[in-house]
């Protein structure tokens, strides 16, 4: 029962990670694409920096952008923060009930660096929030603020560091959800830490009377606009765990860069489309988007030895199988697992006898044999030669003789 309630708390953590996301996110997107279609406002609207009609669920909308601050102060003010923060909790809380408190599974990957569970967690958390600090430092220095450009670039030269660096230290796995994580609390602690104070800022300077500084505002919108061009990338972060063909490899990281310049371009289209500019938009996306295939390409070619071994192997025997998987699979993918970690086997999939490994050979190949995503953490330590083994007898047509 202990598992039990487990699986169900990290179901209702996902869920409300989702869901926050899903908010902050839209709200996000919104504001964006709002900025991009303001028109000039007619001059008979002093104060306003643009307005938009827009028509939707049956009404119509009017908004006006007012220019920095309101002459006189609403008495309500709508606040876009808690989608932020929840998105934030939630995601922290997923990491520890999943990641943490099963590190020696999910975290640890003894062939990529021999470090205990202990270690790997402390990198983990160590290098996001030593990544916030150092982040939020040179974007408050004038260097940033003289040379965007060239502090953008310098930006996504680290953040590519960094997630090479996980790539090296942490299981794949790890390595790409915290890269997300990373990405995530940056995009938070800018809301926090940023935007929000900037808009206080505003607002305290309009109550005591003062002219406010239009300098908070841009501030504000530049750490939005790195929060918006974050958001694809740590939504791909936040799923590839479903997806083993992206994280386990050996181009791992390569894989994680190629699908971050396809999120961050996608973003790039939309944007420069709002503006009236989609072709230029869709350049960038479609170069992102060959670059991604040229990698995809390159990269399942490292899978392709399997297929070229099998055709002059000789005969496997599903005795060999057999041991193979009783030997790293039957603790986890039984009826009942021994494994403490499970109640029930992981996804509804049963390995104990000889059909129903036959039922999922072709699954087997692609986690044991393609990926290497299984046994997770390589707990069991699989070895090479017993992955060919499964590998050749899949290709061979996962005979039962």
């Amino acid at each position: 029962m202990e598992v039990a309630i487990g699986d169900w708390l990290s179901l209702a953590i996902r869920w409300a990670h989702i869901i926050t996301g899903i908010a902050w996110i839209g709200s996000s997107f919104y504001f964006v694409w709002l900025d991009s279609h303001l028109e000039p406002a007619p001059e008979h609207k002093k104060g306003v920096e643009g307005d938009i009609w827009m028509v939707h669920s049956g009404g119509f909308y009017e908004v006006n952008k007012i220019t920095v601050v309101p002459k006189v102060m609403p008495e309500k003010l709508h606040w876009f923060v808690w989608e932020a923060t929840f998105t934030w909790i939630t995601g922290a809380l997923l990491m520890v009930v999943v990641y943490y408190f099963g590190a020696e599974m999910f975290m640890v990957d003894k062939n990529v660096a021999d470090i205990s569970p202990m270690a790997a967690v402390a990198i983990g958390v160590g290098t996001i929030a030593v990544a916030w600090f150092a982040y939020d430092y040179f974007w408050a220095t004038g260097f940033a603020d003289e040379n965007e450009p060239a502090a953008n670039a310098l930006f996504v030269i680290v953040l590519v560091g960094l997630a090479i660096f996980f790539t090296q230290v942490l299981s794949g796995r790890a390595a790409f959800v915290h890269t997300g994580a990373l990405m995530g609390t940056l995009m938070a602690a800018n809301v926090w830490r940023r935007i929000i104070p900037a808009q206080r800022a505003l607002i305290a300077a309009r109550t005591a009377g003062t002219d406010p500084d239009p300098a908070f505002g841009k501030k504000a919108k530049q750490r939005s606009m790195h929060n918006n061009y974050m958001t694809l990338p740590v939504i791909f972060c936040m799923f590839s765990a479903h997806y083993p063909m992206t994280f386990t490899g050996e181009y791992n990281w390569l894989i994680l860069l190629a699908l971050f310049a396809v999120g961050a371009a996608i973003r790039h289209y939309f944007n420069l489309s709002h503006l009236g500019r989609g072709r230029e938009g869709m350049a960038w996306a479609a170069g992102a988007g060959m670059l991604f295939v040229v990698v995809a390409i390159f990269t399942s070619g490292a899978f392709t030895q399997q297929d070229l071994d099998a055709k002059g192997a000789k005969k496997v025997a599903f005795l060999e199988v057999h041991k193979v998987v009783s030997k790293h699979c039957v603790s986890c993918h039984a009826t009942t697992p021994s494994n403490r970690a499970y109640d029930e086997p992981p996804k509804g999939v049963v390995l104990q006898g000889p059909a129903q490994i036959q039922q999922w050979a072709k699954k087997i190949k692609i986690q044991a044999v393609d990926t290497h995503a299984m046994p997770l953490g390589n707990t069991t330590k699989m070895t090479a030669a017993e992955r060919r083994i499964l590998g050749i007898w899949v290709l061979q047509g996962a005979r039962l003789d």
